[in-house]
């Protein structure tokens, strides 16, 4: 899974990826040769490349186990391995096909990804075309049926609050918009987390809503930053 520790190098401050929990897998035929895609959310090349050897010792009678991962929100960290394939026909068009898909209109942010394809030859040669042709398909074609959240760099704020009124708040929060990050029951009051879009713009409106769903009562209380996922519009 990726670090929620964000990076000060990193410009970008939303990125897509795959949603928390199991690898995703999926599978097509092309002239008798299996293509089994496994897709899996990875945030460092330590945990990519154990992606990849662990599915090696899944499939160990497979005859190839093609792989492609990008990484970090700036998709600074990017590889791909042919795995014995003829050169450039199956790496290379993974990697393009994580690279190229589009998350939005116009927008290609997919990372902290890991694309293996499994195949197992079924006898007949596909040339050098085919093979670029099946395993682009397979990645994009579990691309197009895997869940996937945007990830995004968000401001986590406090919110002291008596206890009384933390409920009503916090309801009047999430009905306004507001991502809720957690609550914590300290003994003289309730503290709410906010998670809020980091930038001083963001704060401040952040700020005046509060004030007026609260009637000048609550204050927000600036925090650190994190990587928080959320769902995609």
């Amino acid at each position: 899974m990726a670090e929620d520790a964000v990076s000060p190098e990193s410009r970008a401050t939303v990125y897509t990826t795959l949603a928390a929990g199991p690898e995703f897998r999926h599978e097509i035929e092309v002239k008798r040769s299996r293509f089994i895609t496994v897709l899996a959310r990875t945030g460092n090349e330590d945990s990519a490349r154990s992606v990849v050897a662990g599915l090696r010792k899944e499939f160990h009678d497979a005859r190839h186990h093609c792989s492609a991962f990008v990484l970090g929100p700036d998709r600074g960290v990017q590889r791909s391995n042919d795995d014995g394939e003829p050169s450039g026909t199956a790496g290379i068009p993974m990697l393009e096909a994580l690279l190229r898909r589009e998350t939005g209109p116009g927008v290609t942010d997919l990372s902290d990804l890991t694309a293996v394809v499994v195949r197992y030859f079924g006898g007949i040669l596909l040339g050098a075309g085919g093979l670029v042709r099946a395993y682009s398909e397979s990645v994009s074609g579990a691309l197009d049926r895997a869940p996937l959240v945007q990830r995004r760099r968000l401001r986590i704020c406090s919110v002291a609050v008596a206890h009384a009124a933390a409920g009503r708040l916090e309801n009047d929060l999430r009905a306004a918009g507001f991502v809720m990050a957690g609550t914590s029951y300290e003994p003289q009051a309730t503290v709410l987390r906010l998670a809020l879009p980091d930038g001083p713009a963001g704060l401040a409106r952040a700020a005046e809503r509060l004030a007026a769903l609260s009637a000048g009562s609550a204050t927000l209380l600036p925090g650190d930053t994190e990587w928080i996922d959320v769902p995609l519009n």
